[in-house]
């Protein structure tokens, strides 16, 4: 009886199992057994799933004699386990083994969604052989190497810096404001940019922010196409600072805020203040001039800056990001926008 879960209606006219060779153990070797990917099994394997020895049909193998019938499934699922397996597979499952696209992330080759991109385009090349199988896993002692097609993908994608204002939000539009990505136009570039890059509409293709900035907040924004600095920028072990700008008011005083703002307090916000009960890091906290502070942060929690100053009683008036890492704002004018040039990095 049809359980009605997937059955196909020609399933009876299907080759027996004996006819059909040893497909089934091989891919189920080749793949992750607990991925929840199903369809893929119904593509045509590529030639790199096919074992290298030549395998011999049905009618082409001797016949077992004194075999009872019951038997031939055993033998056929023995024979299977006992074939020589390609490097790799048969350690799939074994302790010390993790996902290739996580392994790929965790060098820095690329992100992980790029990572399962370039698997299933069959991109990824592991001790020399192709992988087209995601959730395949690898020792981290293992030769990663990339096919050139997935460096050239890499090579064109593009970072963008822009010097957001306020109204825009960094990612998607919401309550009726508009992303800051749409200040990237061919008109809106600032005429100092001095990159070698054409522009293209290609370049607005998955253009993500890498670190947020609230749509009362202005300075420096990135968006970009490579998960790598995406990675570096706002990855869980991120090392980069960001140096931000930050006008207060102390209370009724809106000027010289300094002179009545408690030494301890500004100790405070360099460190011991919690954020939803997690201690925050370490912040270099300084008077940029009488109402102005200057926050270095090794975090992005979500309004960070402007919680920290709530707790110490102090109101923000502006805020403006104005460096990530060794990249500068610079000169970049409000609402305009520049490529990330080569010889640049965070």
């Amino acid at each position: 009886m049809k359980s009605g879960y997937g059955d196909r209606p020609d399933r009876e006219a299907r080759a027996p199992r004996d006819e059909r060779g040893e497909r089934t153990p091989a891919r189920r070797d080749f793949s992750n057994a607990s991925a929840p990917r199903t369809e893929r099994t119904d593509r045509a394997p590529r030639s790199f799933d096919k074992p290298s020895a030549t395998r011999r049909g049905p009618d082409d193998r001797p016949a077992r004699a004194g075999k009872p019938r019951g038997a031939a499934s055993a033998d056929r699922h023995a024979q299977a386990e006992q074939a020589p397996r390609t490097p790799r597979r048969d350690i799939e499952d074994a302790p010390g083994t993790l996902r290739l696209s996580k392994l790929m992330s965790e060098l820095g080759l690329c992100s992980r969604r790029e990572a399962d991109e370039w698997i299933e385009k069959g991109w990824v090349l592991v001790d020399g052989e192709r992988i087209d199988t995601l959730g395949t896993k690898v020792r981290p002692d293992q030769r990663i190497e990339i096919d050139p097609a997935a460096e050239a993908v890499q090579a064109s994608q593009v970072t963008v810096l822009i010097h957001k204002t306020v109204g825009y939000v960094s990612g998607q539009a919401e309550d009726g404001y508009q992303p800051a990505i749409t200040l990237v136009t061919p008109e809106n570039r600032w005429e100092g940019d001095h990159s070698d890059i054409r522009f293209s509409v290609a370049h607005l293709r998955q253009l993500a922010p890498a670190g947020r900035l609230d749509i009362d907040s202005t300075g420096l924004l990135v968006l970009t196409q490579d998960g790598r600095i995406a990675k570096q920028l706002i990855g869980g072990h991120s090392e980069i600072d960001k140096e931000y700008l930050v006008r207060v008011a102390y209370g009724e005083h809106t000027v010289d805020v300094e002179s009545h703002f408690p030494a301890e307090s500004l100790e405070l916000l360099r460190h011991g203040l919690s954020l939803d009960d997690v201690p925050l890091k370490p912040a270099q906290v300084s008077w940029q001039n009488g109402e102005q502070l200057r926050f270095v942060l090794r975090e992005g929690k979500k309004r960070q800056i402007r919680r920290m100053c709530e707790l110490v009683g102090l109101e923000v008036i502006g805020l403006k990001r104005v460096r990530m890492g060794r990249v500068v704002l610079g000169a970049l004018p409000p609402g305009q926008w520049r490529y990330l040039a080569a010889d640049e990095s965070f």
